[in-house]
């Protein structure tokens, strides 16, 4: 996998709470309709503007709350990275199980503004914006092994520690596979 990834900004602000980007009325729907609520309290309509290979850029303490499987729906959105000042630890780990990838880099607030081009490098742990580069934290090669492998379950599929889940295709005789 290429471990850099170029997109447009969407910044946000320190303390970003996870019922803020989930809210709980939205749990109970399926993804695709529960990915319409990303962020939903701080920006309405931002589903809708939001396309595949844009960047999330945040502050501190991103991801802050209760363990919501978040970073799953900003996938389905097609956000190609996150980078913040600080992830919460729970919310850093839900992104790494489930993709995109998260890259922390201090002071990123400072550089990047709404709607800028920038490209982080996710194995060298920077963020480039305009030839300005700030230096974050790379992430570790079992961290990009798991994100290659499309999330912690596929990893392990991947390696034999667990079956791989039920082929849901049609069999060739038309009769539907076992799941």
């Amino acid at each position: 996998m290429n471990h850099r990834v170029t997109g447009r900004a969407w910044v946000f602000g320190d303390g970003i709470d996870t019922d803020a980007m989930y809210p709980g009325f939205a749990m109970k729907l399926p993804v695709p309709e529960a990915a319409e609520y990303v962020f939903y309290d701080l920006r309405p309509g931002w589903t809708e503007e939001v396309e595949a290979g844009d960047i999330v850029v945040a502050g501190r303490n991103f991801g802050v709350g209760s363990s919501r499987p978040v970073a799953a729906l900003m996938r389905h959105l097609g956000v190609a990275a996150l980078v913040a000042e600080e992830f919460n630890s729970l919310f850093l780990r839900n992104a790494i199980n489930n993709g995109p990838p998260a890259l922390t880099v201090p002071g990123v607030r400072d550089l990047v503004r709404e709607s800028d081009e920038v490209t982080l490098h996710m194995s060298e742990g920077w963020l480039d914006r305009d030839g300005t580069r700030l230096h974050g934290a790379a992430l570790p090669p079992l961290v990009l092994d798991i994100l290659d492998a499309g999330g912690l379950l596929p990893r392990l599929v991947n390696d034999g520690y667990l079956p791989a889940p039920p082929d849901r295709r049609p069999s060739p005789e038309g009769e539907a596979g076992t799941s």
